[in-house]
């Protein structure tokens, strides 16, 4: 399709964060709770403070169940307590057991330890009071029975029993991990705000693993993207790729008069419109632009990449920028050739991806293809950007470590979204903690092929490019401060970081990098 129209440049939508670290004791409470586990209605004979916690735990069970709880809780108080909780067998011959996904919730969630009270009131009611050491204490008071959670030395004993069950499942004990995965969903039932919502992700990807209960179909393009839409909205790392790949791709088209761009990852094509505003505010007037984009089957037959098409060219249309659009539809970026792509001698030609090429490597030797065809179309520049988190190990123990460390952060400033003057909304901020949480569920549940969140370091990635005949491009200082201009517009972008590697740019949350993007040309 070729058009000519619209519109005075958009300014990006913007989100705002401010910092509260995950990974240690959090002393805000969240006001909504969104535990996909809690339950609404009561069974009968389950026990009423428990039910009201939103657990369902018989009252004849509980003797049992604090028996168990009790040893477990000795073990972790040991200082050698983690290595006897891998260690210990509960079971020689483990096998895992097959329960049903309606059953999680009684699987994750046990019952809390109960104490006496010399209060003879029957009320229910729940107070939190600080101790001289500045520990969040919550109590809970109900007939008779209360409820005392330490937040801080829970949330330790938390991280320590997700670990320990993960390490137990890496050693097929799925006895032992079947109490701790139980043990991890009462202790995050205590945390509030990030951890709470952290662990609790986990917790049910362990759960999903050592119940065989991982997902049997992949969701639906459509659903993907509109996930990723709401955290595009909520947070700036999606913001932060799409930015600086097209300061990259803007900058190797200076002065060109014919462009194309070939998207790995086309989507709704929220990368594309600033690069286009961009293109017809360039001195001289902007060139023909030309953009093919690449999707997966969309499942009911609709071409929605079509549609995203129309789109884009009715804001070329606006702004007076000749554009041309195309639309490919793959299972697999592996199974696409250069000859499909109408190359043409008189345009220069920037191939992008972002967030795209570490699903590859859940098929040996798709990554060199991909990078062998990319090298064949002789691109005036490659963009790359992928998480900067070591997932893809062979070690299930560092895999699992690794993610729980990296997704701590990312929630931690994800909570801290929506202050400061910008607002997020309350849906912008849950459907991102789903997106997140599929993410977990599939670096922890999924195996072999299902396994496609593979992501690894820049470190790994300049290797593999290098080994495939490709030399970095400097991004450049007017690329990094653009990226910090771009942070400023975020409420409580101190706590985000711009950091400049070699050439490449990375984004964090504090300390820790989240997001790398590289640029690259045929060496």
């Amino acid at each position: 399709m070729k058009r000519n129209h619209p519109h005075k440049p958009i300014p990006p939508s913007t989100s705002s964060s401010t910092v509260a670290d995950v990974t240690e004791t959090s002393n805000n409470h969240n006001n909504k709770n969104n535990n996909m586990w809690n339950h609404e209605e009561q069974d009968a004979g389950v026990d009423e403070l428990l039910a009201m916690l939103g657990y369902k735990v018989k009252s004849a069970d509980m003797v049992d169940v604090a028996q168990k709880i009790e040893h477990l809780e000795g073990v972790l108080n040991n200082d050698d307590g983690l290595s006897q909780l891998a260690s210990d067998s509960l079971n020689p011959t483990p096998e895992p057991v097959s329960v049903h996904s309606s059953d999680l919730q009684d699987i994750i969630n046990p019952p809390l330890k109960k104490h006496k009270s010399n209060n003879s009131s029957s009320s229910s009611s729940s107070s939190s009071v600080s101790n001289p050491n500045n520990n969040n204490i919550n109590i809970i008071n109900n007939n008779n029975q209360v409820v005392i959670v330490d937040s801080q030395e829970n949330g330790i004993r938390l991280v320590h029993t997700l670990m320990a069950c993960a390490e137990a499942v890496q050693q097929e004990n799925y006895k032992l991990a079947e109490n701790l995965v139980a043990q991890a969903g009462m202790l995050a039932v205590a945390q509030a705000g990030a951890m709470r919502k952290v662990a609790t992700c986990f917790a049910e990807a362990l759960a999903r693993r050592i119940y065989r209960l991982t997902p049997q179909s992949v969701d639906p393009p459509a659903f993907t993207d509109l996930l990723q839409m709401h955290f595009y909205e909520t947070c700036p790392y999606i913001k932060f790729a799409h930015f600086t790949a097209n300061q990259a791709i803007l900058e190797a088209f200076e002065g060109k008069k014919k462009v194309h761009v070939i998207d790995f990852g086309m989507k709704q094509g929220m990368q594309w419109p600033a690069l286009m505003q961009a293109l017809a505010l360039r001195p001289g007037g902007p060139p023909t632009f030309r953009l093919t984009g690449i999707g997966p089957p969309s499942g009911d037959n609709t071409d929605y990449l079509q549609q995203v098409g129309w789109k884009l060219a009715q804001l070329a249309d606006t702004i007076h920028v000749e554009f041309e659009f195309r639309g490919f539809i793959a299972g697999s970026l592996a199974d696409l050739e250069p000859s499909m792509f109408d190359l043409r001698n008189d345009e220069v030609l920037a191939v992008n991806s972002v967030f795209e090429l570490h699903q590859l490597l859940a098929r040996p030797g798709s990554v060199e293809k991909v990078l062998t065809a990319v090298k064949e179309m002789k691109p005036e520049i490659l963009t790359v950007v992928e998480q900067e988190a070591n997932h893809n190990g062979v070690s299930f123990l560092e895999r699992f470590t690794e993610s729980l460390h990296y997704y701590s952060t990312l929630f931690d400033s994800l909570e801290s979204s929506g202050g400061g003057g910008t607002e997020v909304s309350d849906q912008d901020k849950i459907m991102s903690e789903v997106y997140l949480g599929k993410q977990i569920c599939n670096v922890v549940a999924c195996e072999g092929m299902d396994r496609v969140e593979r992501h690894e370091t820049l470190t790994q990635w300049k290797n593999r490019l290098d080994s495939a005949g490709f030399e970095p491009v400097h991004l450049g200082s007017n690329a990094f401060k653009q990226a910090s201009m771009l942070l400023a517009l975020f409420a409580g972008g101190d706590g985000y970081r711009v950091e400049e590697d070699d050439g490449c740019l990375m984004l964090g949350w504090h300390t820790r990098p989240l997001i790398a993007t590289s640029a690259w040309k045929i060496r």
